[in-house]
Order: C-alpha cells, then sequence, then structure tokens
C-alpha cells in the first residue's frame, strides 16, 4: 500500500476500539444498497449518503495474497504499487495528480483476499475518476524503467514494516506457523527471497490473470444518483471484455494434530506473546451464529477497561502492561482466533500464559452473565455502526463482504447476529474451537537493540514498534 498499511489500521481499529455505548436494543444499522451486474460479470454496489458533497469510488479485485504461491508471494502488493505507474492513456504518476488537482484522496490496499484501489472525490467528479479505473484495468502499462524503483520501495517497505518491527515479525512467524499449506500462512507483503527475485513479467502475468471485470467490485458511496452510478459503470467499464479466471484449487490445511511453538529472538525493548487458536469464519460454517459467539467472546476477554483481560490481568494481579484478543469472521479461509499480551515488569512469559489461558477456561466452566453479555454486545455492535460515519468506511465495508464470498447484505444483518448470541453460545464455541491441539503460541525474545544492553524492561508500554 501507498501510505499506512490500510488493512491493518482499519482491522485494529475494528479490533481494539471499543467505545462506551448505550445498550444494544438502542442501535440500528440499515443500508440501501443498490446493486447491479454487467453482462462481463462487474459487479456493481452503491449506497446514496448525501450528508456531505462527498463520494468514495472503490475497484477491489478478488485476488490477493492467499491466490499466491512460493516464488512469488507479495506479487499482489507488487502489483498495487504498479498500478500507479501509467497505463496506455495516463503517464506515470499522471492518475494521482490528477485527483490531487480535483481536490480528491487516493490510496490503495492488499489483503489475504482482496486488492483495492479508492478515491475520495467531491461529487462533481466521481465519474471522472471512475472513468481512469476502467482504464488502469484494462490498459496498464507495465515498463521496466517504473518497476526497478518501486521494487526497491516494496523491498524497503518490508524491512521497515516487518524486518524492524519485532512484534510484527512475531506476528508473521506465528501464522506460517499455525498454517502449513493453508495461503493465510503467506504474508501479505511477502517472503523477502521471493521480492527480491520479482521480475517484471511476474507483475504482468498476475495482472492478466486476475485484473477482469468479472473479478472485481465497483463500490460507490456518498452523494451521488445511484442510476447514474451503474449507468455510468456501464458507459466506462460495460465494453471490457470479461476474462478466464484460474481455476481455484482447494488448498485444505494439514490437520493440527497438538500444540505449535516458536520463540523468535530479535532486538526489542518488551518481549511479547501470542497465541492463536485455528478457527473457522463465516464462509466455512454451516451456523453463522457461531462466528459471531466468537467476535463476543473475544470481547469479553478484551474490549476496554471493563473486560476481563484489563481488569483481571493488568490492573488486578498486574501481570501485563498490555493486552488484545482479536477474531473476526470476514474473510475467505479459516483463520486464527488470537490473543496477545505485553508482559509487566517483574512477570515472565510463563506466567503471563498460564493467566491468560486461566480466563479462556474459565469462559468455558462459567457462563457469562447477562450483564457481561449485554455490555460486550453493545461494545461489538457499536464499534460496527460509528464506522459507517465516513462514506469511505461504508464503502470499505460493502466491498470486503462482497469480495470475501460472504455478500455485503450480510452487513445489515450484523446487528441481529450479535444480539442473537446467548452465555450458553460463548460457552460451546469457546469449549469447541480454543482448544490446545489447535493453538500456536509466538514468544518474542528481546535480545539488545544495536548491540547494546537490553533497556529496563520496567519501562512504561506504549511506544512498542510493533504494536498489539
Amino acid at each position: 500500500m501507498r501510505g499506512k498499511d490500510l488493512v491493518a489500521v482499519l482491522a485494529t481499529a475494528l479490533a481494539f476500539a471499543w467505545p462506551v455505548v448505550a445498550p444494544a436494543d438502542s442501535l440500528e444499522m440499515e443500508s440501501d444498497v443498490v446493486e447491479a451486474t454487467l453482462d462481463n460479470g462487474l459487479t456493481v454496489l452503491v449506497l446514496e449518503d448525501r450528508r456531505a458533497p462527498v463520494v468514495a469510488n472503490m475497484v477491489w479485485y478478488r485476488v490477493g495474497s492467499a491466490d499466491e504461491h512460493s516464488g512469488v508471494t507479495g506479487i499482489s502488493h507488487m502489483l498495487e504499487h504498479m498500478m500507479f505507474r501509467g497505463t496506455e492513456a495516463y503517464e506515470p504518476g499522471e492518475f494521482s495528480r490528477i485527483v490531487s488537482r480535483l481536490g480528491g484522496r487516493e490510496n490503495a490496499f492488499t489483503g489475504r483476499d482482496y486488492t483495492g484501489y479508492f478515491q475520495i472525490i467531491g461529487r462533481d467528479h466521481w465519474e471522472t475518476v471512475m472513468a481512469m479505473e476502467a482504464e488502469r484495468m484494462q490498459y496498464l502499462k507495465l515498463q521496466d524503467d517504473e518497476f526497478q524503483p518501486e521494487l526497491r520501495v516494496v523491498q524497503e517497505e518490508r524491512r521497515l514494516r516487518v524486518e524492524d518491527q519485532p512484534n510484527s515479525l512475531l506476528r508473521e512467524q506465528v501464522m506460517a506457523t499455525a498454517f502449513f499449506n493453508h495461503p493465510y500462512g503467506i504474508p501479505v507483503i511477502g517472503w523477502m527471497s521471493d521480492i527480491e527475485a520479482y521480475t517484471l513479467a511476474d507483475t504482468q502475468a498476475w495482472y492478466d490473470r486476475y485484473y477482469h471485470p468479472n473479478n472485481a467490485v465497483v463500490v460507490v458511496v456518498g452523494d451521488v444518483d445511484a442510476e447514474e452510478v451503474i449507468a455510468a459503470a456501464r458507459e466506462h467499464f460495460g465494453d471490457i471484455p470479461a476474462g478466464d479466471l484460474p481455476e481455484t484449487k482447494p488448498r485444505t490445511e494439514t490437520p493440527q494434530r497438538g500444540e505449535r511453538r516458536i520463540t523468535l529472538e530479535a532486538p526489542a525493548e518488551l518481549p511479547f506473546l501470542m497465541m492463536g487458536w485455528k478457527a473457522p469464519v463465516l464462509n466455512t460454517l454451516d451456523d453463522p451464529m457461531d462466528a459471531y459467539a466468537l467476535m463476543v467472546a473475544a470481547g469479553v476477554l478484551d474490549s476496554g477497561e471493563a473486560s476481563r483481560f484489563a481488569r483481571e490481568i493488568v490492573r488486578g494481579e498486574e501481570l501485563a502492561g498490555a493486552t488484545s484478543a482479536r477474531y473476526s469472521p470476514f474473510s475467505r479461509l479459516d483463520d486464527l482466533f488470537m490473543i496477545a499480551a505485553v508482559p509487566s515488569a517483574d512477570t515472565d512469559i510463563e506466567s503471563l500464559e498460564a493467566a491468560l489461558l486461566e480466563q479462556v477456561e474459565r469462559l468455558k466452566d462459567e457462563p457469562v452473565s447477562d450483564s457481561e453479555l449485554e455490555r460486550v454486545q453493545a461494545q461489538v455492535i457499536a464499534s460496527e455502526i460509528y464506522q459507517r460515519d465516513s462514506v469511505r468506511s461504508q464503502a470499505f465495508q460493502l466491498g470486503m463482504l462482497e469480495t470475501i464470498g460472504v455478500g455485503w447484505q450480510e452487513g445489515d444483518r450484523f446487528v441481529e447476529r450479535v444480539r442473537a448470541v446467548t452465555a450458553e453460545d460463548v460457552q460451546r464455541v469457546v469449549r469447541e474451537y480454543l482448544v490446545p491441539n489447535q493453538r500456536t503460541v509466538g514468544i518474542l525474545d528481546p535480545q539488545p537493540l544495536d548491540g547494546e544492553a537490553r533497556p529496563d524492561s520496567g519501562q512504561a508500554y506504549g511506544d512498542d514498534t510493533g504494536g498489539l
């Protein structure tokens, strides 16, 4: 991604920013999405929101790191960078200059299941950027003199965001340890050895394989007329031919038959502990309630100052300086239910791990109280609703749900699903999925920084570069 890693930022915001809100029954979520499918297979989603004279225009492609294989890991992200380096009609960088001249903002992001491009623009200019996206869907111009500098940018991006960030490096290695032949073991940015070996032909082949209208979703949210948007999409995208998409081969994960552990030694100020359990998602479950119950379980463990981790482990026993629990049901394939923590000054990793697991076991043994369940449900719902304050967030949600195969309609069912979770549901899913033989544990063993003695482990947490 150009700029900040949008997917990581959004995921962090969704998972760990839990506001204090009114009771769950006072919150509602509704949308009035207009959907169309063009003859070439392109999906178009439009949501009118006239609160401000602003429009979010997005194009999503159903391709990400989960579609890659050894030798070209990270190539989806590399292509994302090259999408700004010129087409037949636009010189390198001209796309961005036009958006800026029109007073807009633009960026892109790559994830495991998708790659997306977006502009936030005034209501008078949305069709201009839509036409530009149609141009680069069909007429991207890949040139070696543009490729080589961008390749160096991606290499440096990996160094800065992963290799120089010990917590990020640990998470990458936990994922690779948890998943043997499941594609989520591949880092989105790719392995450095693969990045260094990219060729222009690799990038061209990826573009030719996946960048087709029948593999894309156009999302427009804001001060627009839905019929006009769909008509414009037909005008600009309608003549682009559908492509022959590769057959998707099953990549079934090798059954895990016991706990897996990894220790990472890296220069760092503080130790770090991560634990992940293999867990199903909406796309892989027969009953969607399991996924929503796992979301609520994560909220019970870590959802602000009143949550169990904060109350019992951070403030009570003072074993950790920071904790987190995260689960998202929104992916193409099974994922991990994740817990992470930074030990306090006088706590060893083993004691911290035992305390975290004790809280997980407590969820299995004792049903959540009605008051705690209602509080967490309200926070889970509110964290989703408050995102809809911006046209970009609304467009992101629609595009993400549609692209991963869940369908944008799931957003309208979110409140109902969360409200329907019972204490028995939470207890049942924790017993079923958070079991030892599906667990992967990662420990960061901090080494001296720049050859100097390790800083006092009692220093305050907050500026640790890896985050939670």
